[in-house]
């Protein structure tokens, strides 16, 4: 009904029938009609379906503009995004690794086609957008805060949500990993008041293996960034890692390792945010 309606509209801009007061009159009343029909409370469902076709449309023209090689980057993105959040979605079968004093958690358990994963779970004192910025505006300086890494380098962004990075890795006390390093692509996406920070293992071909370091692969990989029930001005801070650190390593070890590198971050990463925010207050006086 509502393209008939339009048509009608349109009838009466033609010269020799703007002077039809019925028809004008009638019109109006038709396309009130169908639109108080599809309005509902706030913003009316037609204006929500032509936001959210000019959204995908925008996307779609976005992504024909990029060359072969970034839309097969983006899809990688997509993909781990994907997989990460079905892994995390699945609350059955995991098992505690770690549970420290300050309720920081890492859980972990199998899976068949990806292998073990890990989630870590704490509470930051951080809204989501001041960690999104720390993470992702400022990724490229993790280094200077995150022992366990050395450098964060971006090799190339494709559109707004999606790059691709190459990050180093230190070697864990006594070598009992020796250094890493691992080239992934990564995306970003905001559903709601959420932010995912997704991941997974990729070629590039201005990165080649490096001398003096084991080429390691991310499976999925997620980070999950969002407002705390119990205070919106905290975190819940959720992060999904699947890794294979290659090498002749005992499992044994490897889980030890994986599971301590994630409290780790969480313990560097409130040190960082809490230093940030003091510089923050001292500079404002």
């Amino acid at each position: 009904m509502l393209p008939a309606t339009f048509k009608l509209c349109a009838g009466i801009s033609y010269k020799h029938m703007r002077n039809m007061t019925g028809l004008r009159r009638n019109a109006v009343m038709a396309i009130h009609h169908e639109l108080s029909k599809l309005s509902g409370p706030g913003p009316s469902m037609w204006v929500r379906h032509i936001r959210r076709r000019s959204s995908l449309l925008g996307s779609r023209i976005a992504e024909e503009a990029l060359s072969e090689s970034e839309q097969c980057y983006v899809q990688q993105g997509q993909l781990a995004l994907q997989k990460s959040v079905s892994i995390l979605s699945d609350q059955d079968g995991w098992q505690t690794e770690i549970e420290t004093s300050t309720g920081d958690k890492v859980l972990s358990k199998v899976l068949p086609d990806v292998g073990k994963v890990f989630k870590l779970e704490v509470t930051l004192d951080q809204q989501p957008k001041d960690l999104y910025e720390e993470l992702v505006d400022r990724m490229e300086q993790m280094g200077e805060w995150n022992p366990n890494v050395k450098q964060v380098k971006i090799l190339q962004k494709i559109g707004q949500d999606t790059m691709v990075t190459h990050e180093t890795a230190a070697e864990t006390p006594g070598n009992v990993v020796g250094p890493r390093d691992f080239v992934n692509v990564r995306c970003v996406k905001r559903r709601g008041s959420a932010w995912f920070l997704a991941g997974m293992s990729t070629l590039h071909p201005n990165m080649p293996e490096q001398k003096g370091f084991v080429r390691a692969e991310n499976g999925p990989t997620c980070i999950v960034l969002k407002p705390s029930t119990n205070d919106p001005n905290k975190t819940k801070f959720t992060w999904l890692l699947s890794l294979d650190l290659k090498g002749w390593i005992p499992k044994a070890v490897i889980n030890r390792v994986l599971s301590q590198t994630q409290v780790d971050f969480a313990n560097h990463l409130r040190h960082r945010m809490a230093s940030s925010s003091g510089m923050e207050t001292a500079m404002a006086y």
